[in-house]
C-alpha cells in the first residue's frame, strides 16, 4: 500500500480524500511528504515497541495482549512506589505525585467567590437536602463550596443546570477572574454516596471544573486491575486541558463578546458542518466517535485539542524517572498517535487496527478485567493521528496551539 492507502486504513476513509488533502496543504504551507513521514514514523514506532515488547506473535490478538500486560506491569510499579509517598491513601498519594510530576503552570480562573454566588443565585435543592440543611449559607459554613458545585451535576437535574449556566454564566467579564495555581484535589468522605452517581455515570473516578481551575477524585477506590492506571493518567490530561481553556480564558477576556464565548468554551461546542471548503480543518473538542462512529465528521479533515492534552499529559508520564526506583514508562513516550493494522489470528480470519495510545490500552485492559475480552478502544489513537497530521503541516505543537486559540470560537482553522 502507498502512503495514503496505509493512513486510509487506519483512519478508516477513502484514500483519496488523504491523497487530496496532502496536495492542498503542500500548496498552502509548502510543507512536502508529510503524510508519507507520517506513515514512515508510525511504522518505526510499532516496530520498536514490539521489538521491546514482544518481537514474536504479530497478531491483532497477540499486541493487544501484551499492552494489556504492560499497562497492568506498569499499574503494578506504580502502586509499589506510592507506598513511599506520603499521603492517606493511594488516591491522596496519587494527587500529590500528579502535582509534582505534571508539567503545567498557573491559570487564568473565575474567582471562588463567584462559586458561591452562583449557588446563592440559583440554590441546589438536592445537594442541600443531602447535606441536610435549608439553604446555601449553612452548606458553605461546613463544606468547601468547590466541593458542592462537583456534586451539582449528578444531583440536579438537567433542567436545572441548563437553567443555571444560561441565568449565571452570562454576565462573567475579565474582573471575575484571576491568576492562581491549578488544584488537585480528593474530595471529602461526606461525598462518598454522590461520588458512587458519579463513577456510575462517568466509568471513572476523576472529573474536572474547567472555569474554577479544579481536578478531583471521587472518594471511591476502585480495586479492578486497570482503573487506578486509567484515571491516574486522567489527573494529567485534565492537568493540561485545563491549562489550555485557561489560555483562552485569558485571551478572549481581553476581546469582545466575552461572556458568550467563555459560555461556548465550556459547552464545548463543535461545528455542525457536513463539508469543508479546501484549506478548512475543524476544531472538534470532543470524542465524536464516542456518541456516533457514522458521524459524517468523522470523515473530515479535523484537529483535536483532546489529542493535545493527552500527548502532553502522557508525555508527563512517559518521562516520569526516579533514580533507583523501577518505575519505568518511557514505552509510552510519543506512542499516542500510532495504530497499526495487524491479521486478527490469520489472514483468513481478517484485520484489525490495533491502538498503542496509553489511554485507549488502559481502558481496554478494564473492559478485559470486566469480561469484555473482545472490546478495543481505538477513538484516542485515531484523533490523535488526526491532530498528528495537522501539527505537522503547521510545524509542531506550539504553534498548533497558537492556532487553535486564535481560531477556537469560529471552529475552524482556514489555510
Amino acid at each position: 500500500m502507498n502512503q495514503y492507502e496505509k493512513l486510509a486504513a487506519i483512519l478508516k476513509l477513502d484514500p483519496a480524500v488523504l491523497e487530496n488533502l496532502d496536495h492542498e496543504m503542500a500548496a498552502r504551507t509548502g510543507q512536502q511528504d508529510i503524510m508519507k513521514k507520517i506513515v514512515d514514523e508510525n511504522e518505526r514506532m510499532v516496530n520498536t515497541t514490539l521489538s521491546v515488547l514482544d518481537p514474536g506473535d504479530r497478531t491483532s490478538r497477540h499486541v493487544r495482549s501484551i499492552l494489556r500486560k504492560t499497562i497492568l506491569h506498569h499499574e503494578d510499579e506504580l502502586l509499589d512506589y506510592l507506598d513511599a509517598v506520603e499521603g492517606e491513601n493511594e488516591l491522596e498519594k496519587a494527587v500529590a505525585l500528579a502535582r509534582k510530576v505534571a508539567h503545567v503552570g498557573p491559570g487564568y480562573f473565575l474567582k471562588k467567590e463567584h462559586a458561591a454566588e452562583i449557588l446563592r443565585k440559583c440554590p441546589p435543592e438536592n445537594v442541600l437536602k443531602y447535606l441536610g440543611v435549608s439553604d446555601v449559607d449553612s452548606a458553605l459554613k461546613n463544606h468547601d463550596v468547590v466541593e458542592i458545585f462537583t456534586a451539582l451535576r449528578f444531583m440536579e437535574s438537567d433542567e436545572w443546570m441548563h437553567e443555571t449556566f444560561e441565568k449565571a454564566y452570562g454576565n462573567f467579564a475579565a474582573a471575575d477572574f484571576e491568576e492562581r495555581p491549578i488544584e488537585i484535589k480528593v474530595l471529602g468522605k461526606e461525598w462518598h454516596e454522590v461520588a458512587k452517581k458519579f463513577v456510575a455515570k462517568k466509568h471513572h473516578n476523576v472529573s474536572h471544573l474547567k472555569e474554577f481551575g479544579v481536578i478531583f477524585l471521587n472518594p471511591i477506590q476502585e480495586r479492578l486491575p486497570g482503573k487506578f492506571f486509567r484515571d491516574f493518567a486522567l489527573l494529567f490530561h485534565y492537568s493540561h486541558e485545563i491549562e489550555f481553556y485557561s489560555k483562552m480564558f485569558r485571551v478572549f477576556a481581553a476581546g469582545p463578546d466575552f461572556a458568550q464565548k467563555f459560555k461556548a468554551l465550556l459547552r464545548g461546542d463543535v461545528p455542525e458542518t457536513n463539508k469543508l471548503n479546501p484549506g478548512e480543518w475543524m476544531i472538534v473538542q470532543r470524542y465524536l466517535a464516542k456518541v456516533n462512529p457514522s458521524d459524517p465528521r468523522l470523515f473530515m479533515p479535523r484537529v483535536n485539542p483532546e489529542s493535545l492534552h493527552w500527548r502532553r499529559g502522557e508525555t508527563d508520564i512517559a518521562m516520569f524517572q526516579i533514580p533507583q526506583v523501577k518505575l519505568n514508562l518511557n514505552i509510552w513516550s510519543d506512542l499516542d498517535w500510532v495504530g497499526e493494522i495487524f491479521d486478527i489470528d490469520s489472514p483468513a480470519d481478517g484485520k484489525e487496527l490495533v491502538s498503542f495510545d496509553l489511554e485507549d490500552n488502559a481502558m481496554t485492559l478494564v473492559s478485559f478485567m470486566e469480561g469484555e475480552d473482545q472490546q478495543s478502544f481505538t477513538y484516542h489513537q485515531m484523533e490523535a493521528m488526526w491532530t498528528r497530521i495537522f501539527s505537522e503541516y503547521v510545524g509542531g505543537d506550539d504553534n498548533m496551539e497558537k492556532l487553535l486559540i486564535t481560531n477556537f470560537d469560529k471552529g475552524i482553522v482556514k489555510f
